[in-house]
């Protein structure tokens, strides 16, 4: 009998261990890959790469007032924004009824003041910068509304950037560093000097810079900042990235204000640039050197001719140039 019984144990011990082989064996098979090649689990990688920059990836602005929403506004509804209108917030001052069902939701009124002042200029800056942080997207773009932008010119340069770094690119307006006092505890200030970019060109911040610029440009910050170093928007933009965290502004050509000569960038060259410009500087008319589609009488900024080189499939444009 007792033979009987330790038999039995041998035999169920036995059976138990090829029952578990047998389970080994069928978990490793399941982690084979149809080669025979060994699987590891696959665990989410510490830093995924990000995915590809895309136009819908970016956040532009457009700063502007009830002034220019006719002599402005409707020329870069008619061309650039055209490209980027699910890209583009037009961000004024004052109600419009005619922008309002061009632009629907993209048309942001502010509660600024309808004036070129310091305050007022950062209030929009503030309103920009707050909806580019709830929207949620890569990258923030500023420009003016004298500003065209080249969208793929504008995609190529900041798919240049590498996701891992801080981001701030454009022109600078001066070629030195701007000072500004700095006011300290106890009535004391301290002089500090850095680089901005203008906004009369524009500018791009990425949102892993932006993020950490919050402290000092989020919701009534930004307004308190530009007070307290009594400068513009621009120049507080920059004075929060460099003074305050210790960025640099990664200056680029391919941005342009009206405050440059813009008949020095060449035909050959318009393609690769990122925003060009057009007004008034040192009592002439300053606009690029661009021969037709459109003669300068009906086209006095160059930008619908611009367009046209840039988008010959536009419906308006002069079939000539669509050959």
């Amino acid at each position: 009998m007792r033979r009987r019984l330790l038999l039995l144990r041998v035999l169920a011990g036995a059976l138990f261990t090829f029952l578990c082989m047998g389970i080994l064996s069928l978990q490793y098979r399941l982690s084979l890959s149809p080669q025979g090649v060994w699987l590891t689990p696959k665990a989410s990688p510490l830093s995924p790469k990000s995915p590809e920059l895309q136009m819908q990836d970016i956040f532009i602005a457009v700063k502007t007032t009830r002034a220019f929403h006719r002599s402005r506004l409707e020329l870069l509804l008619d061309t650039w924004v055209s490209r980027t209108r699910e890209q583009t917030f037009v961000f004024t001052d004052s109600p419009d009824e005619g922008l309002q069902e061009r632009l629907g939701s993209h048309l942001v009124v502010t509660s600024c003041a309808a004036e070129h002042s310091h305050p007022a200029l950062s209030c929009k800056m503030a309103a920009e910068f707050d909806a580019f942080l709830a929207s949620g997207l890569r990258w923030f773009c500023h420009v003016d509304d004298d500003n065209y932008v080249n969208p793929p010119a504008l995609l190529q340069l900041l798919a240049s950037f590498s996701p891992a770094h801080d981001v701030y690119v454009g022109k600078p307006s001066l070629n030195r560093p701007i000072h500004a006092s700095e006011p300290l505890a106890h009535n004391r200030t301290r002089l500090v000097q850095f680089w901005f970019a203008t906004g009369g060109a524009g500018f791009c911040i990425n949102r892993k810079l932006a993020l950490k610029m919050a402290p000092w440009a989020s919701g009534p910050h930004f307004m308190d900042t530009s007070a307290l170093i009594q400068l513009p928007d621009d120049c507080t933009v920059g004075y929060i990235i460099e003074c305050k965290l210790g960025g640099h502004l990664q200056p680029s050509s391919l941005f342009h204000s009206h405050l440059e000569s813009l008949q020095l960038v060449g035909a050959t060259q318009l393609r690769e640039q990122v925003t060009l410009s057009y007004g008034v500087f040192e009592g002439k008319l300053n606009v690029i050197k661009l021969q037709g589609p459109f003669p300068p009488e009906e086209d006095p900024s160059r930008f619908r001719s611009l367009h046209c080189l840039l988008f010959p499939d536009t419906p308006w444009c002069p079939q000539l140039v669509a050959r």
